[in-house]
């Protein structure tokens, strides 16, 4: 090798999110049990030795795919700094972000898919994967006190059932599109179906919490 020939650098934390974001998208596109870590190793320019090397196994390389894709989309909310906005707004903004998360990271909505075909054998060895998503709850149940607090949202609520009306709408918008406008909205354009999909979000979940007159 020459003194002009570029060397490459040792990097093992590079390496490693070159591995997770390439799992990421085999798992997605082939599922956990279909994908290969062959094709893993492709995606991050690396060899099925170094994903073993610091993964393991593909099931532990897989719970660890999921442990990341779940903390990015709670750091997604509980980033939105939300406790400075009135009540209504702050959970406006809450789904639209929510929403737009889904749409955005279809990856994510194929992953968590893939999970629950495998009725939650990975996400269930993950303690990790829980407590990071009691974020989600403590952020809704904040925007949910104050509400209350001012007269503007019912007392007789559970959060999770918040999220759960949020998740439900968010989740298939991403993983029933193709199906749902094949069969009642072939017409719609893709930018005409997230208009509508995101004020159903936004006005479903405000309908549902707020005190009528």
């Amino acid at each position: 090798m020459s003194d002009t020939t570029p060397k490459r650098k040792n990097d093992p934390e590079g390496l490693k999110k070159r591995i997770l974001a390439g799992a990421l998208t085999t798992f997605a596109e082939y599922g956990m049990q279909g994908a290969r870590l062959e094709q893993i190793a492709e995606n991050a320019q690396t060899t099925k030795r170094m994903v073993v090397y610091h993964f393991g196994s593909k099931e532990k390389l897989y719970i660890e795919v999921l442990e990341q894709v779940y903390q990015a989309i709670r750091q997604h909310e509980t980033g939105l700094n939300l406790a400075a906005m009135e009540p209504e707004l702050a959970m406006s903004k809450l789904v639209e972000a929510s929403f737009d998360y889904h749409v955005t990271h279809p990856d994510f909505m194929r992953l968590v898919c893939t999970e629950n075909l495998l009725r939650g054998r990975y996400i269930s060895q993950s303690p990790r994967i829980k407590a990071l998503n009691r974020s989600a709850l403590d952020v809704l149940e904040a925007i949910l006190t104050r509400g209350q607090q001012q007269g503007i949202f019912i007392r007789e609520i559970e959060t999770i059932d918040v999220h759960r009306l949020i998740s439900s709408i968010c989740v298939h918008h991403v993983s029933n599109r193709y199906t749902f406008n094949a069969l009642f909205s072939p017409d719609n354009s893709e930018e005409e179906s997230i208009r509508r999909n995101r004020q159903l979000a936004v006005t479903a979940t405000l309908r549902y919490i707020r005190k009528t007159a």
